[in-house]
């Protein structure tokens, strides 16, 4: 690291403890924004969205070196729209406390959940959408009354930096904060004994965080990803399913953590699903290096690691079929990566194993239902699963007897734009949730409240215990056998 550069990077974390503490003392002296001031919060957070959707197009795009205009407004733009849009309509409903049942025992007694901000959290946001996994979580922690620092990736410097611009623009710091850079202000953000952490990536890097918070104790939420499988079952129209599987596996050329990692095909309708899959993405996509609907891969390394996984593949024995080859030219400026079959696949390949996070499609095949389950589940629990059958019986099927952290029936991927369902992983694929009332219940702390009126009948059951305990007790169903001891009271 250049000089410079590590004096930046000191600064930088120098800087952030500095606005861990401003913000620790100003949510001292607000610990529970009331409705208005949180819809207010929202609203700034939505004005700056949408004054800024071209210019959150034109980084994106700067960034990655080429992706679509259309795919970052939907998911960058409209995802956070859709989420901030949604939680200042339910917010007051959210924040009410829930009323819950009073034990015969504690009567008469009122009993609450009250929802309270936790106070200061941290948000480490990824490169693949980073708009949408930045401010995502900032809503939900703005909408639960807490105070935020994010920290965006660096890997994409121009929308990084329109991130910290559009913040800085409508809040405070001792509000909502920035912290710019790279793994040292990562890390030092994930060391700060903040209330709460939410941090989306990869699985090594998501370790690396809970080691980090564990010091403090700091509670944390991990999004991760892993190997989504998509579950073709033997009666559905392949058609229908390849289209959809083409929407879902390549938007941003598969950069995508919910994308379709893997098919699993019925063994009778293997090339035929194959043969659909190539005409379908050849209507979709009939070129690439000079598509502009067809993203580049994000940085080199990224890139070499797709074509290590392609060569692995090969050589252990895999038919590869580049369905619109895109071989880069000497000299040649692009990290474009065609769609990209990878067929005849074995457990030994690095394709199978590893989430792949691009335009890289490996298809198996299974004998029956039962066997494709048991494929799934022999793997580690993955954030997505999708399976395309008109059948209701065989979708609970899969539903009862697979894990994963969200399901999509003859869909792929787009259940993460539904305001009101939760999304998360689970197990491999990480834990915690959010989006909108998940998300609200995410950076809040369920607080439960016991309320006693005047009268206490528990003033009655106290020390030293007698019979009036014990005639207590029996009407609660616990019956006394144990002899006493002692003289009676």
């Amino acid at each position: 690291m250049a000089s410079s550069s590590l004096a930046d990077t000191q600064g930088a974390v120098g800087a952030l403890a500095g606005i861990f503490e401003r913000q620790r003392a100003a949510f001292s002296r607000d610990t529970w924004p009331d409705h208005a001031a949180r819809a207010v919060r929202l609203r700034l957070l939505l004005r700056a969205v949408l004054d800024h959707r071209e210019e959150i197009a034109a980084a994106v795009d700067a960034d990655f070196g080429g992706r679509s205009w259309h795919e970052t407004m939907f998911v960058d733009v409209f995802g956070v729209v859709s989420l901030i849009r949604y939680s200042i309509a339910n917010l007051r409903r959210w924040m009410r406390p829930q009323r819950r049942r009073v034990d015969l025992f504690l009567q008469p007694a009122r009993a609450e959940v009250w929802y309270q901000p936790k106070g200061v959290v941290g948000i480490i946001a990824p490169w693949n959408y980073p708009v949408y996994l930045s401010l995502g979580p900032l809503t939900a922690a703005l909408a639960a009354g807490n105070r935020a620092i994010v920290k965006p990736s660096e890997a994409v410097p121009a929308t990084s930096a329109l991130i910290a611009r559009m913040l800085s623009g409508v809040f405070d710091d001792d509000l909502v904060a920035v912290a710019a850079g790279g793994h040292e202000v990562a890390a030092a953000l994930s060391a700060l004994p903040l209330d709460h952490l939410f941090f989306t990536g990869s699985a090594a890097a998501g370790r690396a965080v809970m080691r980090s918070a564990a010091e403090n104790l700091t509670p944390v939420t991990l999004e991760l990803g892993g190997k989504s499988p998509l579950i073709v079952n033997r009666d559905y129209p392949i058609p229908k399913a390849v289209k959809r599987l083409v929407a879902g596996k390549f938007f941003n050329a598969g950069q995508t953590c919910v994308a379709p990692d893997y098919a699993l095909v019925h063994r009778e309708r293997y090339e035929e699903f194959v043969a659909e899959l190539e005409r379908q993405i050849s209507l979709a996509y009939p070129r690439v290096v000079d598509n502009s609907d067809f993203a580049s891969i994000v940085d080199e390394r990224h890139y070499d690691r797709l074509l290590a996984l392609i060569a692995d593949a090969r050589t252990k024995g895999a038919r590869v079929v580049e369905v619109v080859p895109t071989a880069r030219q000497p000299g040649a400026n692009t990290r474009k990566l065609g769609p990209t079959l990878v067929l005849d696949v074995d457990d030994t390949m690095a394709v199978m194993r590893e989430e792949i996070f691009g335009p890289v499609l490996p298809i198996a095949t299974y004998d029956s239902l039962d066997a494709a389950i048991a494929f799934v589940n022999q793997r580690p629990r993955p954030l997505g699963l999708y399976y395309f059958d008109d059948d209701r019986s065989r979708s609970r099927q899969v539903l009862q007897k697979t894990m994963s952290g969200g399901v999509c029936i003859n869909e792929a991927a787009l259940h993460v734009l539904n305001a009101d369902l939760p999304f998360g992983g689970v197990g491999a694929s990480g834990f915690g949730a959010y989006h909108a009332e998940a998300g609200f219940r995410t950076f809040s702390h369920a607080r439960a409240v016991l309320a006693r009126g005047r009268i206490n009948p528990a003033d009655l059951l106290v020390p030293p215990y007698g019979r009036l305990f014990e005639r207590f007790l029996s009407l609660l169903g616990v019956k006394n056998e144990k002899k006493r001891t002692g003289p009676r009271p």
